[in-house]
């Protein structure tokens, strides 16, 4: 059984040659790459954040259990459950992607351009008693769908941990100085469990994705109890939706990936491979302790779409409560700004909490490799002639790209190139 590290928190239970068409997207590289990949989706305006957080795990319902640090007391109405569907069209839509453009005929005047257009969610006194003994006090206690909600502060550490263990959450020891910065910070606790009743009664064989929401100045992400238990390198996606542009960390680098560059043509069956390996080096050359940028840009439109954009009440069910409810709107796209963050992260990498802030930057940016297709028709005047000469060169610019973004040894992206007709001489 297998129970995957949930967003950010802790899962308890189991310890340019010749000019081109504008390009169209032909595959993205969404949070399905990569193994024990968790997603959560942030909407900040003013102080007010609004979380949901998808768990992707494999095993009982009855061994899920997550802990998540707020700073605030979570209430009833605070706390939602959103369609998965929903978290899978942010990532489709924000995802890295493989785009083709096709020279034209060098004999012919290019042709014009199209226009850009804008793109069209323990009761009772004994155990209260108990708790009090520890120091732990339960701040709320309710039912979401399928989950069983406590919200605690604690004392100390050890008494909120011998807590938890009395209580079916099984916190490994390593967790007691994480959870006592969180005490010493003010912060509370929010558990979540599955009622296996409620969820067999659904008919349903999945578990929503939760939403909070809370006022706090803190925009921040905790991420440390999710490298307690975990047994390697956890992935984390990240997705923001703001009012005024891009998202970025202030205690870690947040860099931008290697993008617009021109690859090899048989990539195109590769996709996955090579985003991976493009992704391991990136980690790596940044000593495993940045924060990637995959995407940012202007809901308004995109260039081109990995899917279609979000709706408004897609949107709204993410938490943005500034967008207008669909048909009060002007038409044309959402008042929304949405960034795409890739962590990769451990105990030693990252010891701290992600600490976020919502920047004015608003240039767009995506994570795109570009397959630039040759023109293979009739054409025999000199500009042709000139062209075909310089495609062996162009060739030799896509192989030294691979090699240099992947680490792929040159000689065998040479061979395949060469098997697949995309001649180096």
């Amino acid at each position: 059984m297998r129970i995957a590290c949930l967003v950010l928190a802790l899962v308890f239970g189991v310890a340019e040659s010749a000019r081109a068409f504008c390009g169209f997207y032909v595959a993205r590289a969404d949070g399905a790459l990569f193994n024990k990949a968790s997603k959560v989706v942030l909407a900040r305006a003013g102080d007010r954040t609004v979380i949901t957080m998808a768990s992707d795990i494999s095993g009982e319902p009855r061994d899920f259990a997550l802990v998540i640090p707020v700073p605030t007391v979570v209430k009833r109405e605070q706390v939602r459950l959103v369609q998965s569907a929903t978290i899978d069209h942010i990532d489709a839509y924000t995802a890295p992607r493989l785009v083709e453009y096709h020279d034209y005929d060098p004999c012919a005047p290019p042709p014009v351009p199209m226009p850009m257009t804008a793109s069209r969610a323990m009761g009772g006194a004994e155990a209260a008693l108990r708790a009090n003994a520890l120091g732990v006090r339960i701040e709320a206690q309710y039912s979401v769908g399928e989950y069983d909600i406590i919200v605690l502060s604690g004392a100390d550490s050890a008494g909120l941990l011998t807590w938890l263990n009395e209580n079916g959450y099984k916190v490994p020891d390593a967790a007691k100085p994480v959870i006592g910065s969180y005490i010493q910070q003010g912060m509370k606790f929010f558990l979540a469990k599955v009622n296996l009743e409620r969820q067999a009664a659904s008919g349903s064989h999945f578990l929503r994705p939760i939403q909070v929401d809370y006022e706090s100045r803190k925009f921040m992400l905790p991420i440390r109890l999710g490298t307690v238990n975990a047994d390697g390198p956890q992935e984390l996606l990240i997705y923001t939706l703001t009012e005024h542009g891009r998202v970025e960390t202030t205690n870690y680098r947040t860099v931008r990936l290697p993008t617009g560059t021109e690859i090899p043509l048989y990539v195109r069956d590769e996709f996955a491979s090579f985003y991976r390996a493009m992704f391991d080096r990136q980690a790596r050359d940044h000593d495993d302790s940045a924060v990637f940028l995959e995407y940012a840009w202007d809901l308004n439109w995109c260039d081109p779409c990995a899917a279609p954009p979000l709706s408004a009440d897609e949107l709204r069910e993410l938490g943005a409560a500034w967008v207008a409810p669909a048909g009060q709107s002007a038409g044309g796209g959402q008042p929304a700004f949405v960034t795409r963050l890739h962590v990769r992260y451990d105990r030693a990498h990252f010891p701290e909490d992600l600490v976020l802030q919502e920047t004015a930057d608003r240039e767009n940016y995506q994570a795109r490799y570009v397959l630039r297709y040759p023109f293979t028709g009739e054409a025999s005047c000199a500009a042709a002639r000139s062209y075909q000469a310089e495609l062996p060169r162009r060739n030799a610019d896509q192989a030294r790209n691979l090699a240099e973004l992947t680490g792929w040894a040159d000689a065998a992206i040479r061979a395949r190139m060469t098997e697949t007709g995309q001649p180096l001489r």
